[in-house]
């Protein structure tokens, strides 16, 4: 899995847990992959979005603004399982060569 790959697992993961806005996504994903830019998690949101992976939807932020909530669709679902068993997959190759 490339690392745009792995951007989109976890961006799925995080939206199978619940609806989330924009940056509830963006925090965690900077977190662990410090060195991509903001603009780059929104575009792959988009493209999900485009994919019919993820929807979304405006709803009132907390006394501001509205917010852009996502959430991920039965295709999303579908596809979460898909590079999750991809992952184990490569995990446990890795891992037979010694490499933890």
């Amino acid at each position: 899995m490339l690392k745009k790959d792995l951007l989109e697992l976890c961006l799925l993961q995080l939206l199978d847990g619940g609806d989330k806005y924009g940056y509830e996504v963006l925090t965690p994903l900077r977190a662990a992959f410090p060195d991509t830019q903001e603009s780059a998690i929104y575009a792959l949101l988009r493209g999900l979005g485009k994919s019919g992976l993820t929807s979304w939807y405006m709803a009132p932020g907390g006394g501001g603004p509205d917010r852009k909530y996502y959430r991920i669709t039965s295709a999303g679902q579908a596809r979460l399982e898909e590079m999750r068993d991809q992952w184990r997959n490569m995990r446990d190759a890795i891992a037979s060569f010694g490499v933890e």
